[in-house]
């Protein structure tokens, strides 16, 4: 690589103590020229963005949340008013439970259990795990997350905190309530406080829309607090809202400073000028990088270890932003960009000799970081620290890359710091606005999302009727496809194998197997002189298919 191309194409933002270096893309001279006009369709739209215009078609709503670090910039003072006063209940609340005004029957609050699941909870953990001090004693509470649906995983984390369930404050995040999955850790906490004799409403918190079933339910049985969910606020863009904010604030993290970072590359990122626009930069890479059309993948390698969990938190912004059937005029595109990754050196040792060596179907993403340590330096070999090596190692694995013509781009902060991974927050969800603009597409809508919990909750009603079959027949053997014909959904045999499989592998269940030769020939029967577990009932259960904002309100 010539030092003349890396002149020209390693854009330094001294302002933000960060830098991109595009010039591992061997994009033409003349390429980001070309791409002015793009982008100054790309610019105006953001800018009828950050003005309220409606960007969310499908469920008639803004999408603002640039001005939740930036609140003077909201379209009307009852928004501006929500997001300052937001903000200041939150700090109000964080350091009352840190000096134990609020706190639990043995006194402080010291253990903080975040139930989300997506936005909800990939930002809270991007920065739990970023920018905590546990390990130094500088952090005020030991953070846990639910954010699943699976009975083990829940049971792994209620296990972690154990006897300090006392001590436990408990973040229940969801806009309408009728997440499922939230639900579920929400009902499995709850019955995990009341198994400990403890009275869970005084240990429980919600972040939710308002007039949500979370919001009613909260109000009814007397939860320490609630703090808003605005629906101009996507789940993918949230961690600067209350469903961020307040988790890392009561972890003990400065949130005005990550706040601050976030609007002073906001401010950049504004400008409509495509060399002074780290965002707009980026968005142009992916552009070339991918043909426009998600040609190749993005692997997100960032070398340092807090930041294990970022190409996590970049693959729903991006792909749920991006991954769509449909552009603005209702033509089939079939865009989006896919992202993994884990973290540097580690990948060394794992799937880089794919990515020097392998099909060339990917572009990378390295983010270095100049500051290796808060604790003074400390050398491994003479003059040598073992940060030094970390850079050697992300410097030499471009190089062997750009050998075999893999192409990358290196983004380089000063420092980790609550400042810069709010600048990182901000300049990928400016990103993603950019890029989608440039290849005609809305990045604020989900419907794959939708269709995936509207399915969820077929599955759920088939289960329902299976079970009440076997109710209505207790000892009756019957194969998975007579009992889908039983039912009257001879075409969901497949799916009734695959529920009756799972309910016959859990005990109480009320569902026994019998295996037989060939295997679709075993038979599944209920229950006989005992009754049958609550679930099995014929009534219709909470709907896991329907929307953020509607289905069945929670009951603990």
């Amino acid at each position: 690589m010539s030092w003349s191309r890396f002149k020209d194409t390693c854009f330094q933002y001294p302002s933000l103590g960060l830098s991109l270096d595009l010039s591992r893309l061997p994009f033409p001279d003349d390429f980001l020229a070309s791409m002015e006009p793009r982008f100054a369709e790309a610019f105006a739209a953001m800018a009828a963005l950050e003005k309220g215009g409606i960007a969310n078609p499908d469920e008639n709503r803004m999408v603002g949340h640039y001005w939740l670090r930036a609140p003077q910039l909201a379209p009307t003072k009852e928004i501006t008013d929500a997001i300052t006063g937001t903000q200041t209940a939150i700090e109000e609340f964080a350091a009352k439970v840190h000096r134990g005004e609020i706190g639990g029957p043995a006194g402080k609050f010291r253990e903080l259990l975040v139930i989300g699941i997506g936005g909800s909870a990939l930002g809270p953990q991007l920065v739990s795990q970023a920018l905590g001090r546990l390990k130094t004693g500088r952090d005020r509470m030991r953070v846990h997350f639910l954010d699943n649906t699976d009975p083990d995983g829940m049971d792994l984390v209620l296990k972690e905190i154990g006897g300090q369930l006392r001590r436990t404050l408990v973040v229940v995040i969801s806009k309408s309530g009728g997440t499922i999955e939230t639900r579920n850790g929400m009902l499995e906490a709850a019955a995990a406080f009341k198994a400990a004799g403890l009275d869970y409403p005084e240990h429980f918190v919600a972040v939710t829309g308002a007039g949500s079933k979370l919001e009613h339910t909260a109000l009814a049985e007397g939860w320490l607090a609630h703090f808003p969910m605005w629906d101009w606020v996507g789940g993918r863009t949230s961690e600067l809202s209350a469903v961020g904010l307040l988790p890392a604030a009561l972890q003990g993290i400065r949130v005005d400073q990550m706040l601050l970072g976030a609007a002073a590359t906001d401010k950049i990122t504004r400008k409509a000028e495509l060399r002074d626009n780290p965002a707009a930069l980026l968005a142009a890479a992916w552009y070339w990088a991918t043909d426009g059309r998600g040609a190749r993948d993005m692997v997100v390698l960032p070398y340092k270890d807090r930041l294990i969990l970022f190409s996590r938190y970049l693959q729903q912004l991006v792909m749920e932003s991006l991954g769509k059937e449909l552009d603005l005029q209702g033509r089939v595109v079939n865009q989006g960009i896919a992202v993994y990754g884990n973290k540097g050196s580690t990948d060394q040792h794992a799937y880089v000799q794919q990515l020097r060596e392998g099909v060339n179907n990917f572009f990378v993403t390295f983010i270095e970081v100049l500051r290796d340590r808060e604790s003074p330096r400390r050398e491994v070999d003479a003059g040598i620290t073992s940060g030094d090596y970390l850079q050697g190692f992300l410097l030499g694995t471009r190089d062997a890359l750009s050998e075999k013509n893999r192409h990358s781009v290196t983004l380089t902060l000063a420092a980790l710091t609550p400042r810069t991974l709010g600048m990182l927050i901000a300049l990928y969800e400016r990103v993603v606005g950019l890029y989608a603009s440039l290849v005609g597409i809305n990045a604020y809508h989900q419907p794959g999302v939708e269709a995936g919990k509207k399915a969820a909750g077929g599955v759920i009603e088939l289960q329902c009727a299976l079970v009440a079959a076997l109710r209505a027949a207790p000892g009756v053997p019957f194969t998975a496809e007579a009992l889908a014909t039983t039912i009257g959904q001879p075409d969901q045999a497949e799916l009734a194998f695959k529920v009756l499989e799972h309910l016959a592998a859990n005990p109480g269940s009320g569902v026994n197997k019998t295996a037989q030769t060939p295997w679709w020939e075993s038979t599944y029967a209920g229950p006989t002189g005992r009754t049958v577990p609550p679930f099995a009932s014929a009534e219709k259960p909470p709907d896991a298919g329907t929307a953020e904002g509607e289905g069945s309100r929670p009951q603990v």
